[in-house]
């Protein structure tokens, strides 16, 4: 759903939250509602026996997932009602006959003028993506076929066969460096090519399907079509086959292989590296980063052995799919019908939602400067950095208590805990996208200036000094991510909101909530990938090793508590996958309850609507997961996502917890109480 062109570094991101997307405000105000409000609570059942639903029992029940959503919970509410207050920021934008031309307004209102002018877009039909389609069924020779990829990349038509962006070495993070990575595949997850499961072939069906479908609209026969979807398909499973896991590319140092330019031309010499590399505009490299070598390897293979026809077709489709969104609606009809063989969504997202979030994943920062100025209180900023100052003071005071670990390691965990880097907000410094020229009326050229715009940006980082100013998600977006090359931790403005936080609440609700983020940002620079990289956020190992086998052994007992969660049928959660999430949750829950009772709140015992204090930090932390999911979306989730469902992080950080046992009284013989002994404690 990130479509910002930046985010190509995400995989080294250690995100918070599920959802995503284009948010605004939509705050309560204590006095005027109760933010933790005992009528959404389920008091039938005890909260030993089921937590979540006696924190929000009730709500569940009451709020079905609406027919336009695939979750409904505390996110997709803020989202929803965010999200229309950015619609009012681009309506009354678009309205400005007044903003001056090359303004941050007049370029917003533009863009999004043209992406809501359905009529011109349904007129022109398949036109706009003609060119492009053509172009790609001409290629004659392996290397018009490299030409070709490396074309639609940099203007931003699509990203067949391979991955490429610009990012900071892992192990000399103050150096920008040329990264290719796997890929070449159009399913979710490579699981899906290579299993044979009713519900992957269920799936196959609709992808295959809708291959077809998009050829037919561009004027193929249905038979040459469906003989087209084949041959895709066919393609992409063996690229597939050579691709890591997902658990695999989660570990730092397997995905990290440098290869000079001629070293890897010799395993793969198809590409042509050197030349290949210059006409990607990143001449002069003498080394380059490689996710998974042996993928290349496949890759080259197949380009000298696959038919220059089938390649064509290959290279068509890329182009259809990556355009198909913002074609006219028989083109994306044909995209939410196959989304919903994946997610089990009952009916498409209004257009309006769609392109505000399109608005704000293509022009981010420039949306982001009108939502700042309406929606972010100063205020928000300085509750923020003063919970920071709070989290991380409890962070020190559990690392110097660890029992398991040696003071030697202590004292690099607390020097790495001392290098983080808050950022709350928004950039100090916001890119101006200087250059790309948005017009009211055309829409698709709009999409493509801004891919050329976006990817020039990109490589225009080669050589230069590593930007940490840069912000990885834009303003408007709820959630929170930690960078570990960076060792920064970062909010967007868009989640200092409730039910995160609200800086007029109790200590209580803001550290069960946002007090949690913060502490669950900073476990991911302690978690199973995050704790590999130093405080100066070097790829390098500081742990001794007794230390790192006492941490890898509790980390596993985490994972086998996911591992046992069972999701649908047979579908468990996948603890490996999850760890670091797990952790960040586990960790951060603990951080933040460390805070909490340093605040005078936390050494009360005052209550507030019938509940203690210790009783409104854990229900608040509920609160924030408490939400109902599809089905199909559920079993998405599960093999392509590295967090855990919501219904399990409700109650996955809280049962290895003391304090939450005290707090609702749990008593061995409830079904969610844990021995003392069998609680994992890590940090």
């Amino acid at each position: 759903m990130i479509t910002l062109l930046q985010m190509n570094n995400r995989a080294i991101f250690s995100a918070l939250i599920l959802f995503f997307g284009s948010v605004a405000i939509a705050q309560q105000e204590p006095g005027k509602a109760k933010l933790i409000d005992p009528t959404n609570m389920d008091f039938t059942a005890k909260p030993g026996e089921d937590f979540r639903a006696y924190a929000g029992g009730i709500w569940l029940k009451n709020n079905p997932v609406p027919a336009k959503e695939t979750n409904w919970g505390s996110f997709t509410i803020l989202r929803d009602f965010n999200v229309k207050a950015v619609r009012e920021i681009l309506n009354q934008a678009a309205a400005d006959r007044n903003a001056a031309p090359g303004s941050v307004k007049k370029r917003v209102g533009d863009f999004y003028t043209a992406a809501m002018d359905s009529i011109t877009i349904e007129q022109l039909g398949n036109r706009p993506v003609l060119p492009d389609y053509l172009r790609a069924g001409s290629v004659q020779t392996t290397a018009q076929l490299i030409d070709e990829i490396v074309y639609m990349r940099t203007n931003g038509i699509g990203n067949p066969l391979f991955g490429f962006f610009v990012g900071q070495d892992r192990k000399h993070p103050q150096v920008m460096v040329a990264q290719f990575s796997q890929g070449g595949t159009s399913l979710p997850d490579r699981d899906y090519y290579l299993k044979d499961d009713a519900r992957s072939k269920k799936i196959q069906a609709a992808h295959s399907n809708y291959i077809a479908t998009l050829f037919s609209l561009v004027g193929e026969s249905e038979e040459n079509s469906r003989k087209k979807a084949a041959t895709i398909f066919n393609l992409e499973k063996k690229l597939a086959a050579a691709q890591m896991s997902r658990v695999q590319m989660r570990d730092p140092y397997k995905t990290y292989n440098k290869f000079l330019v001629g070293d890897i031309n010799a395993k793969s010499p198809s590409v042509d590296w050197a030349n290949t590399l210059v006409k990607l505009k990143a001449p002069g490299q003498d080394s380059i980063l490689i996710n998974n070598p042996r993928f290349f390897v496949v890759a080259d293979s197949l380009i000298k052995v696959v038919p220059i026809a089938e390649w064509q077709t290959y290279l068509q489709w890329n182009v259809l799919r990556s355009a198909a969104p913002y074609l006219s609606k028989a083109f994306s009809d044909a995209t939410f019908a196959y989304n919903q063989t994946l997610s089990g969504q009952k009916v498409q997202t209004p257009r309006w939602q769609r392109m505000s979030n399109l608005t704000d994943g293509t022009i981010g920062e420039l949306l982001g400067q009108l939502y700042v100025e309406k929606h972010f209180k100063p205020e928000a900023k300085a509750r923020m950095d003063e919970m920071i100052k709070n989290l991380v003071k409890a962070y020190e005071i559990r690392i110097k208590k660890l029992e398991w670990m040696s003071d030697v390691t202590k004292q690099k965990a607390l020097d790495k805990l001392k290098a983080f880097t808050p950022k709350i907000g928004y950039p100090e410094k916001w890119r101006t996208y200087e250059g790309l020229q948005v017009n009211s009326k055309t829409f698709f050229e709009n999409l493509r200036s801004a891919g050329q715009w976006g990817y020039n940006d990109m490589v225009s980082q080669l050589g230069k000094p590593v930007d940490k100013m840069r912000f990885g998600m834009t303003p408007p977006t709820v959630n929170a991510y930690y960078n570990p090359v960076n060792n920064e931790i970062v909010f967007p403005a868009g989640i200092l909101q409730y039910p995160f936080f609200h800086p007029d609440a109790d200590d209580a609700f803001n550290y069960g909530g946002i007090g949690a983020v913060i502490g669950h940002e900073i476990s991911h620079g302690f978690d199973d990938s995050g704790s590999q990289y130093d405080k100066d956020g070097t790829l390098r190992n500081w742990w001794t090793a007794e230390d790192l086998t006492k941490f890898k052994e509790r980390a596993k007992q985490l994972q086998e508590q996911y591992d046992a969660y069972t999701v649908l049928d047979s579908l468990h959660v996948n603890g490996k996958l999850t760890l670091g999430e797990n952790i960040g949750d586990l960790g951060g829950l603990n951080a933040a309850y460390e805070a909490f009772k340093m605040t005078p709140q936390g050494k009360s015992n005052k209550k507030i609507d019938g509940f203690t204090p210790d009783q409104r930090f854990f229900l608040a932390w509920a609160q924030v997961w408490r939400s109902n999911t599809l089905p199909d979306t559920k079993a998405q989730l599960i093999v392509t996502d590295s967090h855990s469902p919501a219904e399990y992080r409700t109650i996955g950080a809280p049962v290895n917890m003391d304090a939450w046992y005290k707090a609702f009284n749990v008593q061995p013989g409830n079904k969610l109480y844990k021995k003392p002994e069998d609680r994992i404690r890590i940090w």
